[in-house]
Order: C-alpha cells, then sequence, then structure tokens
C-alpha cells in the first residue's frame, strides 16, 4: 500500500497540545478512545516487553479531584522558577507568554473535560539507576503516548501532553488503584477540538540540530 505521504505529513505537523479549543459540552465516545489506544499499542517497546497501560478516567469526582492536583502542581513549577527565562534573542521568546498563558486555561477547565487518558509502563525508574534501563522503560511508552496523540487527531480530537499531575503521583496513584510498581508517564486531557484545523508550529531551525558524524558538523 502506498502511504499519503502529504496527509501524513500533516498529520505529524499539525497535532499540537490543545488547550484552549477543546469542546467541553461535547461527550467523547468510548469507542473512539479504544481505538487511539489500540493504534497507540502498535507502537515499538524495549524487547517486545509491551509493559504499557492506559487509565481511562471518565468519573467526575476522580478527574476533579486529578484536576485539583493539576492546579496545586501548578503552582509549585510556577514558585520554582521553571521554566528558565530564554537567552535574549531567543525565536521562541515570543512564543512562551501564550504557551503559559493556555496551560494556566487548561488547569482552570481541566475538570471540565470529558475524558483523561493516564499513559503507565511497569518498572520504576528511581530503581534502575543504568541509563540504558532508564531509557528503555520510557522509551517503552513515549512512542504509543505520541501515537495515542496521533490516533486522537486524525478523529477530530484534541489532547494536550501534561506532567503537572506527577507532582502528585503517589496521591493520583491511590486514588486510580494503580500499583505501585507501575510509572505514570503522560496524562491527556481529551475532548474533541473546536475550529476547522491546526497549522504547524514555529520551530528552531533544523541546520542547527542536525550533527552530521560528529557534534556540530552541521551543513
Amino acid at each position: 500500500m502506498t502511504i499519503d505521504r502529504a496527509a501524513a505529513d500533516k498529520l505529524l505537523t499539525t497535532t499540537r497540545s490543545v488547550r484552549k479549543r477543546l469542546d467541553l459540552t461535547r461527550p467523547v465516545e468510548p469507542e473512539l478512545i479504544q481505538e487511539c489506544i489500540e493504534i497507540a499499542m502498535q507502537a515499538p517497546t524495549g524487547t517486545n516487553a509491551q509493559n504499557w497501560s492506559f487509565v481511562v478516567i471518565t468519573d467526575q469526582a476522580k478527574r476533579t479531584a486529578i484536576a485539583n492536583f493539576y492546579r496545586q502542581g501548578s503552582e509549585m513549577m510556577a514558585g520554582s522558577g521553571y521554566p528558565p527565562p530564554l537567552p535574549e534573542g531567543d525565536p521562541r521568546e515570543h512564543v512562551m507568554p501564550k504557551v503559559m498563558e493556555s496551560a494556566g486555561y487548561l488547569g482552570e477547565i481541566m475538570d471540565q473535560v470529558p475524558v483523561f487518558v493516564l499513559a503507565c509502563v511497569k518498572g520504576r525508574v528511581e530503581n534502575v539507576p543504568m541509563v540504558l534501563a532508564q531509557a528503555s522503560t520510557y522509551g517503552s511508552i513515549l512512542p504509543a503516548a505520541w501515537s495515542f496523540m496521533l490516533a486522537a487527531r486524525a478523529r477530530g480530537l484534541g489532547t494536550a501532553w501534561t506532567t503537572i499531575h506527577l507532582f502528585f503521583e503517589t496521591q493520583i496513584g491511590e486514588l486510580l488503584g494503580i500499583p505501585a510498581d507501575w510509572t505514570q508517564a503522560v496524562l491527556f486531557p481529551v475532548a474533541y477540538y473546536t475550529g476547522d484545523d491546526f497549522k504547524p508550529a514555529h520551530r528552531l531551525d533544523a541546520a542547527s540540530m542536525i550533527h552530521w558524524d560528529s557534534w556540530d558538523s552541521h551543513r
């Protein structure tokens, strides 16, 4: 089968973290979430472990509790000085205020988002200090999480890659009954998105980030 490269490129370059354009009034069909997860599970895992799990949260009380943890985490992050200031003249400088405002808005409305999907991987990286083990652990869930975002985008669903809830990973794990030997990697608020389409984002110049044969060897 020949892949429609233009359609694939559009999907890859227009899958955004959606916050302000989440439709908070329209329910999301469970069948669509399951389809997206089934597609996500075609992603590779280290040694074909397939050591992933996805917790789908639709219960309002649990979504409200997680949203409250998210807001508390946002306050903690704001007080920590993170993210650090960008260097003067950095082309991302004009975008960051919008990003931060968008993240703040998500915190305000998060409990109204109809579905959360929490991607987890078996194992605890803090117990395996080897770089190889850590890379393999996260490398076994992050491709699936990104595939979930792509599949959702193709179905008119918006997602946002969030990790601020991890300030309270233990409490959320207890809330959802997640075993202690599983790592929560990313939380997706999921809803239909409003509007017609998304555009590619402004990115740093790729040429400066591509190193040919040795570091700092650019073309």
